[in-house]
């Protein structure tokens, strides 16, 4: 997977609508080519493969990346950080898993550019526990839900909301508001090069599919997943627990065959250990869910 260099790459003096337009010539893949070249990635560590699992996907990332472009920082190098997200997913996508790799991949994705955004601030100042960072990411939706539009201080009663709905203090959602103040880039700002017609952030927007609200969505949503899981998994013992976490919580999961001597088992015990942990924890995400009115959501 290091062998990258032939990848196209966003630049300032290329021109966002220029990689754009570059990255287009990638062909999407069928579910079947998908799986095949995933399956000679993760078999046969298949350069080739990976490289075209990679370049069929740089869209995804551009558009995820397009998402964030309210954060002061250069758009080239969001998209840069977007790509090595993509990169990651598909070194440790397990096509055997029965998703897309889009579906996975999207994760690793904003991981990657979140990471960036929050190196690229102040992290002495802004401060990297948990809330802290779903206030920096969540701060201007919560302000469009109650309809705080501008950009100057909040009144007192925007800001006591928006800490009750995000687990954060007030004089957390005070400070973070007033850092991030003015940073919004204008859809009428230009992109690229004077050759390249002084095209606007607005034409980037006329994929049909691009939602930067479902985006949104999707994150907060992948933050109740874990939240859920975390309270979920008090329902299994602890050996079920950690078979569970070494067989599908783990980067690379340990085999049954591991996993079988260490606790003096059959192979099949574990497995069946392990699914039966799986369908108790899914049990519980679902009661957990269901009492806390989400479980259209999870």
């Amino acid at each position: 997977m290091s062998n990258y260099t032939n990848l196209p790459a966003p630049s300032p003096e290329q021109g966002l609508n220029r990689y754009l337009q570059e990255i287009r010539k990638f062909p999407m893949l069928e579910p079947e080519e998908e799986y095949m070249l995933a399956k000679r990635w993760v078999d046969h560590e298949d350069a080739a493969a990976a490289h075209k699992l990679v370049t069929s996907h740089l869209r995804l990332a551009a558009k995820i990346a397009m998402g964030y472009r309210g954060y002061g920082l250069p758009q080239a190098e969001v998209v840069s950080e977007a790509n090595v997200g993509l990169m990651q997913a598909v070194k440790r996508f397990d096509p055997e898993k029965g998703f897309r790799l889009s579906t996975y991949a999207m994760w690793w994705i904003r991981a990657s550019i979140q990471e960036y955004i929050l190196r690229s601030w102040s992290l002495v100042k802004l401060g990297t526990t948990s809330a802290q960072k779903k206030l920096f990411f969540n701060l201007r939706k919560a302000k469009a839900r109650i309809g705080a539009f501008e950009d100057g201080d909040l009144r007192p009663e925007n800001v006591k909301q928006i800490a009750h709905d995000l687990g954060v203090t007030e004089a957390e959602v005070v400070s973070m508001n007033q850092r991030m103040a003015g940073g919004d880039a204008s859809l009428n700002a230009t992109v690229g090069s004077d050759d390249e017609g002084s095209a606007q952030w607005q034409d980037w927007l006329e994929d049909e599919n691009a939602n930067q609200a479902a985006d949104y969505e999707a994150r907060d949503e992948m933050d109740t997943r874990r939240e859920l899981l975390v309270k979920a998994m008090d329902v299994l013992n602890d050996r079920e627990k950690d078979i569970l976490m070494q067989r599908r919580l783990k980067d690379q999961p340990v085999t049954l065959e591991e996993l079988s001597g260490q606790y003096n088992v059959s192979r099949e015990r574990i497995r069946q250990i392990e699914v039966r942990a799986f369908e108790k924890l899914q049990k519980r995400m679902q009661e957990l869910a269901k009492e806390q009115g989400l479980l259209e959501s999870v």
